[in-house]
């Protein structure tokens, strides 16, 4: 649906975005190699003369829409699909990581999780996969369902459920409920697969019994767990992890991504893996391997490796209260050859509607419970937070991330480690970017 990533071979298909036309890009596409263009009836006449075939249909989107289901129709892979609040991006990435050790994994390019992500990751599954993985997100009610219906998942995983996009909605149940659409496409004889620790469980759990899920599953430090955390013993590398399975079994591994949230996401990963037939032993193995992704705690050392060198914590990719409150324990946690000063660099949290002032000024009681020596505020709604933080903790407030970055530079010394965490639209990626090329100059 890119020219830009578009390699020889691939049939194009010319999707009419908010704010671009596929079939603007036709020109592009035949100049990278497509094989095929799908495009709509009502644009023929326009198209002119182009040395290309053209399937013409009457509506693109659900043309790719159809694709992806004959796909899932072909497929005799295992299908997980994942939602949630926080970490729906973080455990897909595990899940084709760990499972990648006992067969061919598919699963969704970043986070294509939407309308149409879903289809387009289904019709790019290759027919000898023998896991595929999903991510469903939505940002209103309803939105949940239509994708699950395509994927028809053997297990859906919901990973927690928290405060984002409250502002389409009423109460954090509404969410839930939302959520819970997941259970919907769930193939008959399949797994719900639920964070027992979650506030929100029982509510879960009850309306995976109004969908008729035949096997509910749960994870979590809760006794009663199908996967149940007996120990989890968190270091700035990683995480200890002993899972009690089914009450019987004792499972232990050691998860190569710091964080207690990464430590819950593995939990609910390795009851997947299961549950899907992966080979213990080897998805064991899998959890040492792991690395951070870019925007979601990837860590980067300024000025070498030593206890002069400055750390780089990059959770830039997104933020909601639940993943800001990780991020900041994460930070906590942190513990470098020499760690002088803890720094958060926080910026708004989107979505949030009417509870957006509330939700930020909230975030002084993890922000002092973290222990953090200083913290830099970027965006409108932070504006809230700042006027109640101790002013000796407080490095500055900005109105946008580009008055951020020289102050930042001026601050930084030897020892610091830095969080930064803030949902994608405030552009903090830009922020991690500018930093690394200090060190490049």
């Amino acid at each position: 649906i890119d020219t830009r990533t578009l390699e020889k071979g691939d049939a194009f298909f010319a999707i009419k975005g908010d704010n671009m036309d596929g079939h603007d890009y036709l020109a592009n596409a035949m100049r990278a190699g497509a094989a095929l263009a799908v495009v709509d009836e009502t644009k023929l006449v326009s198209l002119g003369s182009l040395k290309l075939p053209l399937l013409v249909v009457s509506d693109v989107m659900d043309a790719m829409r159809r694709l992806g289901e004959v796909s899932r129709l072909r497929s005799k892979a295992q299908i997980i699909a994942v939602t949630g609040s926080v970490g729906k991006t973080s455990t897909k990435e595990m899940l084709r990581s760990v499972l990648a050790a006992s067969g061919k994994v598919h699963a969704s390019a970043a986070s294509y999780n939407n309308h149409w992500g879903v289809p387009l990751t289904l019709a790019r599954m290759p027919r000898d996969t023998r896991f595929g993985v999903f991510e469903i997100g939505m940002n209103n009610g309803g939105e949940i369902t239509p994708l699950v219906a395509m994927v028809r998942p053997h297990i859906a995983i919901i990973t927690n459920i928290a405060a984002a996009h409250i502002g389409a909605f009423d109460t954090i149940e509404d969410i839930a409920r939302a959520k819970a659409e997941i259970y919907s496409g769930v193939v008959p004889g399949g797994y719900a697969l639920i964070n027992h620790d979650d506030r929100r469980y029982t509510l879960l759990r009850d309306l995976a019994h109004e969908a008729n899920i035949e096997h509910l599953n749960s994870f979590g430090t809760k006794r009663g767990s199908e996967f149940w955390i007996r120990e989890m013993k968190p270091s700035s590398e990683g995480t200890f992890m002993s899972v009690r399975v089914n009450g019987e079994t004792d499972i232990e591994y050691d998860v190569s991504l710091p964080g207690e949230h990464m430590a819950m996401n593995s939990a609910a990963v390795l009851g997947a893996a299961l549950l899907a037939g992966a080979d213990v032993s080897k998805t064991k193995d899998a959890f040492s391997k792991l690395e951070p992704t870019e925007g979601r705690g990837a860590r980067y050392v300024l000025g070498g490796s030593g206890a002069m060198g400055i750390t780089i914590i990059d959770e830039s990719y997104n933020a909601n209260p639940a993943s800001m409150e990780a991020g900041l324990k994460l930070l906590a946690n942190f513990e470098g050859v020499k760690t002088k000063r803890r720094i958060a660099v926080l910026g708004d949290m989107l979505e949030l509607g009417r509870q957006s002032k509330k939700l930020h000024e909230a975030l002084a009681a993890p922000i002092a419970a973290a222990g953090v020596d200083l913290v830099f505020l970027v965006g409108p709604e932070m504006e809230n937070l700042c006027k109640i933080l101790p002013k000796d903790k407080l490095g500055g407030y900005f109105k946008d991330a580009d008055a951020l970055i020289p102050r930042l530079r001026e601050t930084m010394k030897g020892g610091d480690v830095l969080m930064l965490k803030a949902s994608k639209g405030i552009g903090f990626a830009k922020v991690v970017e500018e930093l690394l090329n200090t060190e490049k100059t």
